[in-house]
């Protein structure tokens, strides 16, 4: 870890805390106060401040807009019973956010800016942090290409926010998945890995698709077969079949590492059940359907932590599930959305005080 550092600090005039309706939170409807920027110029990060969240004002060649060139990543800071304010596995985060970088030929952010800033803006917007079970304050670090140029190459220069938000839970409901044969997410050697804009764009039109057959997201297959799960739109996938966790492996480089799923990993491994990171075919989840050794099907991610799976849909083949009695996901929830919550005492080290 280095040497903490103090940023600048420009602060509001007036705040927005009065506008929120911490009632109906939603997901990503409010945004805090303020925010963290950095600029990349000529080889050095510059002009590091934290000033009011505010309107960018950039020019219509800023390379971004026509190449893609940006990344992000998800992360939530909660609040415990004493009022102290953690953020889970931020350095995780940091660590993702620039294996995304390397991939899409961009700079890495310095830890100091991005854990230090991150701190210091949300001590600074701590005001936002909802204290009902579940919610938190939403953190978004991102970073993307600011050249002006229509040249086909990478950025000269790059700007790196952070922005933050009181959120509720992601879903309100088990989730409906479709599972999408004629589009593809991510191929082997492409950008599947790295939480880059491009990826989720792509990924758009069969939502949208799926949505008007009554379905909340797609559950990807593989680019070569259309045969083997790899994730859902905003989440990792799991399956427990016959008392085992089993989920697709990261080694095509096609599937986002998710946070919320090596954490889950971790704790399932602790607690004593088989843990499996290989390739499942879509034929296997059917045939484990059908002969009932499928006990649960549940995504996971930052914005959800974990989200029960009701229905599956394979070709004309529809899967339904009684979430009520998905017991291993739900317990693993609640030990999850608790130690968030610091009421566990943190015997992972994964709570980072702000």
């Amino acid at each position: 870890m280095v040497e903490a550092v103090q940023i600048p600090v420009e602060r509001i005039k007036e705040s927005k805390l009065g506008q929120v309706d911490f009632s109906n939170l939603g997901f990503g409807k409010y945004f805090s106060d303020h925010m963290l920027e950095a600029d990349y110029v000529n080889g050095e990060w510059t002009s590091v401040k934290i000033r009011p969240y505010q309107d960018l004002g950039f020019l219509p060649a800023l390379s971004v807009l026509h190449y893609s060139q940006t990344i992000f990543e998800g992360q939530k800071a909660h609040k415990d019973e004493n009022g102290n304010i953690h953020i889970f596995r931020p350095h995780e985060n940091w660590k993702r956010l620039n294996r995304s970088a390397e991939r899409m030929a961009m700079p890495h952010v310095p830890e100091e800016i991005f854990i230090d800033g991150m701190k210091q803006l949300i001590e600074l917007d701590k005001a936002f942090i909802p204290s009902g079970y579940d919610e938190s304050l939403y953190i978004r670090p991102f970073l993307f290409a600011t050249e002006e140029t229509l040249g086909v190459k990478e950025s000269n220069s790059y700007k790196f926010l952070i922005i933050t938000g009181p959120v509720g839970s992601y879903f309100s409901a088990p989730a409906r998945i479709y599972v999408e044969e004629k589009y593809t997410r991510a191929a082997p050697g492409g950008t599947g890995a790295a939480k880059t804009g491009g990826n989720y764009a792509a990924s758009l039109l069969s939502s949208a698709e799926a949505r008007k057959q009554g379905y909340d997201q797609v559950l990807w297959m593989d680019a070569v077969e259309h045969k083997y799960v790899q994730e859902v739109g905003a989440m990792n996938i799991m399956f427990v079949i016959d008392g085992k966790i089993i989920t697709p492996d990261l080694t095509d480089g096609t599937i986002l590492s998710g946070i919320t799923r090596m954490s889950l990993l971790g704790l399932f491994k602790e607690k004593g059940y088989t843990v499996e990171e290989r390739k499942v075919s879509i034929d296997e989840i059917v045939e484990a359907y059908k002969n009932g050794s499928l006990q649960e099907v549940f995504g996971c991610g930052t914005a959800a932590t974990i989200s029960h799976v009701r229905e599956l849909k394979y070709k004309d083949f529809v899967m339904g599930f009684d979430v009520e009695s998905m017991t291993i996901s739900a317990d693993m929830k609640k030990y999850l959305l608790d130690y968030k919550e610091n009421l566990h005492g943190d015997p992972h080290g994964w709570l980072e005080k702000v």
